[in-house]
């Protein structure tokens, strides 16, 4: 049977920034009618800002962008735009983020936004005035496994919540001589791993347990800088897990590691740990939550796989073990992609996830998924964390 496409119309989309995610972004809106064709909202693959001459011929020989642009302003000035992907470095975030916004664009932006706790304010401020829908790279709420966790915590099947635990380590910067990119440079990105990862693990501890346990109230922090200088740069545009040797050394400006308690407002206690330099671990992300009447446990690298213990019918839960439990369609957005438990999910999925969500939001004129709302919530917690391990004391958020 042919799908009734009556209901759809097309929406003018951007990408500023086309470098690894940007091209995720794109690929995100051009997939999105195969997983919801019902979709009410068609994107159209309009323009892309880059300064790098190699992708902007990407984005539409490859794309299919209609035109691309060294200027970004240029994007944003086009009638025929009407949602707009930021995903160029930190330090772009928050001016083009406000500009989108000014301009009555909706706005799809990556974490962090902005490389500090005003940047993401201005941002807000913005979105807020315009009264344009907005979107935040949290990816990893959109894992099926990860919406199963929050749909038993709040059905109330692991009981009261009493402690969450969120990991998120990885070794893209665990090599000395990683060239010093504007990652470890605080007038441009900011945090170091606090934006990059832990900002996920805070939405994730956020997403998860949120609505039984509250938000996080108050947090104590200790940060450490183990490689402490790096070569500088050749060429600014080489990758950032390049390898430069003999480059003259330059000092890193912000933090390779953090751990930290997190207190939540309904009395749940927990533990976040990140890292960057942390040898033999790729994409080591995940969230384990214990109540006292059960636990949940789940780590991206087994993507469709929900560790369970205690949730079951008997209401057993001293002296159990744990099993494992296969997403299926009717947990969260498996459905969309894979027709039966046990069939995987990618990265890039949870990216369409995100897109959808936010052209829904477009059309229905109200939040849906993460918003710059979130994004705020987590940069108070990282603005906490920061002026506990400056201060040495318990901060509230």
């Amino acid at each position: 049977m042919t799908q009734d496409r009556s209901a759809t119309r097309q929406v003018g989309v951007a990408v500023i920034g086309f470098g690894w995610m940007g091209q995720v972004h794109a690929r995100a809106y051009s997939r999105l009618l195969q997983h919801y064709p019902g979709a009410p909202l068609q994107p159209r693959l309009v323009a892309v800002a880059d300064p790098e001459p190699s992708r902007r011929d990407l984005a539409v020989n490859a794309y299919g962008f209609e035109v691309a642009y060294a200027d970004w302003a240029e994007v944003i000035a086009r009638d025929d735009v009407a949602v707009v992907s930021v995903t160029g470095p930190n330090y772009v975030h928050a001016e083009i983020g406000v500009a989108v916004a000014k301009a009555g664009k909706h706005l799809w932006v990556e974490k962090p936004v902005g490389r500090h706790l005003a940047d993401t304010t201005d941002v807000v401020d913005a979105v807020r005035s315009a009264g344009v829908r907005s979107a935040v790279g949290f990816n990893y709420r959109n894992v099926p496994a990860v919406a199963l966790a929050r749909d038993l915590i709040t059905q109330g099947r692991l009981g009261r919540v009493e402690t969450v635990t969120v990991r998120l380590l990885s070794d893209y910067a665990a090599h000395p001589d990683g060239m010093l990119s504007w990652r470890f440079d605080p007038a441009l990105a900011g945090t170091g791993v606090i934006g990059d990862l832990s900002s996920h693990g805070l939405d994730l501890a956020r997403y998860v347990v949120g609505p039984v346990a509250g938000e996080i109230s108050e947090v104590v922090a200790d940060l450490a800088t183990f490689i402490t200088e790096r070569p500088q740069p050749l060429d600014p545009a080489a990758p950032r897990s390049t390898t430069l040797a003999g480059g003259p050394p330059g000092p890193v400006g912000n933090e390779d590691h953090v751990s930290a308690l997190l207190r939540f407002a309904g009395g749940a206690r927990g533990v976040l740990e990140s890292s960057r330099v942390a040898v033999g671990e790729q994409c080591t992300y995940g969230i384990e939550v214990h109540g006292d009447r059960g636990a949940v446990a789940w780590d991206f690298r087994r993507m469709g796989e929900l560790r369970m213990c205690g949730v079951g019918p008997d209401g057993a839960f001293q002296d159990v073990a744990w099993h494992t439990r296969y997403v299926a369609p009717g947990d969260g957005e498996l459905g969309a992609f894979q027709p039966g438990a046990g069939v995987a999910m990618g990265f890039d999925d949870l990216k369409v996830v995100e897109a959808e969500r936010l052209l829904r939001s477009v059309a229905q004129q109200r939040p849906i998924g993460a918003t710059v709302e979130d994004a705020l919530a987590t940069a108070r917690t990282a603005d906490a964390l920061l002026r506990s391990a400056a201060e040495r004391r318990w901060v509230s958020v």
